[in-house]
């Protein structure tokens, strides 16, 4: 097989008496299915047979390549915290920013709370995931795991959906069109520096082989005594791993912490449809405010203008900037919307039927994925707001709708994360036993 050849492997479902080695088993995260792992060379993986969801996926080399890609990563971080990020010029009055002041500065104009997660995002979560990664390759690499492998390993998982220097990336260069017809702009070296540790944290992330992690830190216990696979693992009191992939037997109130990484573990999330709509109807609330109040405020020659998300987007297809117009719609119009209402859908009708599951995981799955690029708003206020500062000549500051949308993308993408995919494939004799357990847990 050519190195670079993937090829789609589906582990093959059996009848639901059938009896298999307990080896290798796993129980998918997305629709709870049984399924017994084919073994894999590199290049290959291995998809979920009943709603194509990846269940281990085999790299060369999964230690030395993580281990390169998280150092050369951390290393264009510390180029891009060092140098210039971006300068502009307007009337021979000009301003120089570092990649930190795109969140000092929203301090400066009392919002921490956005400063706290534009600093999060893009630096302090992404400098902790590669340092953990280091640490845990070396100690594989060693064949020696390193002390708090476990917990470092369990936790990269939930820093994973967090970390959004890809979407700071399109921010800083929907920003930069914004104000070029205005100001000269100058790219320093910080900012080519980012792009490049934004594509090698994308790679790093790609890069770790999750299954063959799991296996060299704690090996591989065998799957509880009569496990059958081509059925569902909640009838048979079991549960799979959402971390490390290992089926474990639950409690009789449906509950346990796996075995081999120590997660917590549910036959369902608990109140996983009552969270979500909590969740959604908070995101909801605060996504008026962050359309009714300006977002930021331009003073150009001692004018002030104030601007609304969608006054912006119309500001801009009238500047003829029709491409930048349909990205700031498409993020902070289109996405948010779409998910509050796809959310609210899948909770509305989960209880009432169990057909078309693959089409609804389908459409769980876009709603996950997509959401954190309505952050692409909250950086390119950030970012403006710390470049454009000649005083009354041209400056820009926060409006208060940047918390209220930046509550949104959060309130959103934890609703996403409450959302127990599982529920989608059950029926409804088998959501109304899940709904008492939980309520008696």
């Amino acid at each position: 097989m050519p190195e670079h050849e993937t090829r789609q492997l589906h582990a093959a479902p059996a009848s639901p008496e059938a009896r298999t080695t307990r080896r290798r088993l796993r129980a998918c995260h997305e629709c709870d299915w049984v399924s017994a792992l084919p073994p894999l060379s590199p290049g290959e993986r291995a998809d979920c047979p009943r709603c194509g969801h990846a269940l281990a996926i085999r790299h060369h080399r999964p230690a030395e390549r993580s281990l390169a890609l998280a150092i050369s990563a951390l290393i264009a971080l510390s180029l891009a915290v060092s140098f210039p990020f971006v300068s502009f010029e307007f009337g021979g009055v000009g301003n120089r920013i570092e990649l930190t002041q795109t969140a000092t500065t929203m301090i400066g104009f009392h919002e921490p709370i956005v400063a706290v997660l534009i600093v999060l995002t893009i630096l302090v979560l992404p400098a902790v995931y590669l340092l953990g990664v280091i640490w845990l390759q070396c100690g594989l690499l060693s064949r020696e795991p390193l002390p708090y492998s476990r917990g470092i390993a369990r936790s990269l998982s939930h820093m994973h959906p967090w970390m959004m220097a890809d979407v700071f990336i399109v921010g800083a260069l929907v920003s930069l069109i914004k104000v070029a017809d205005m100001a000269s702009i100058g790219l320093g070296a910080s900012f080519w520096a980012f792009c490049a540790f934004a594509f090698l944290l994308l790679l790093t992330t790609q890069s770790l082989d999750s299954d063959w992690m799991w296996f060299s830190l704690s090996g591989e216990p065998l799957a509880p005594e009569g496990t059958r696979t081509g059925t569902t693992a909640a009838p048979q009191g079991l549960a799979g791993c959402p971390t490390c992939g290992l089926i474990n037997r639950l409690t009789p109130e449906g509950k346990r912490h796996c075995r081999r990484c120590g997660e917590h573990l549910h036959e369902r999330l608990p109140h996983s449809l009552q969270r979500t709509w909590a969740l959604l109807a908070a995101a909801t609330v605060m996504y008026v405010p962050a359309n009714i109040y300006p977002i930021m405020t331009t003073t150009s020659l001692g004018q002030s203008q104030a601007s609304t998300i969608i006054g912006g987007v119309v500001e801009l297809w009238h500047m003829g900037s029709w491409p930048v117009a349909t990205v700031i719609f498409t993020a902070s119009v289109l996405v948010p919307v779409g998910k509050l209402f796809a959310l609210a859908w899948l909770c509305l009708i989960v209880p009432r039927s169990d057909l078309n599951g693959n089409t609804r995981t389908r459409l769980y799955r876009m709603t996950e994925f997509i959401g954190r690029w309505s952050m692409v708003d909250v950086f390119v206020v950030a970012i403006l707001v710390a470049l454009i500062r000649a005083d009354s000549l041209m400056s820009i500051t926060p409006g208060p709708a940047a918390v209220a949308f930046g509550s949104v993308v959060v309130l959103t993408m934890l609703a996403a994360m409450t959302f127990d995919p599982r529920l989608i494939w059950d029926t409804p004799r088998a959501r109304r036993a899940s709904h008492l357990g939980n309520t008696v847990s």
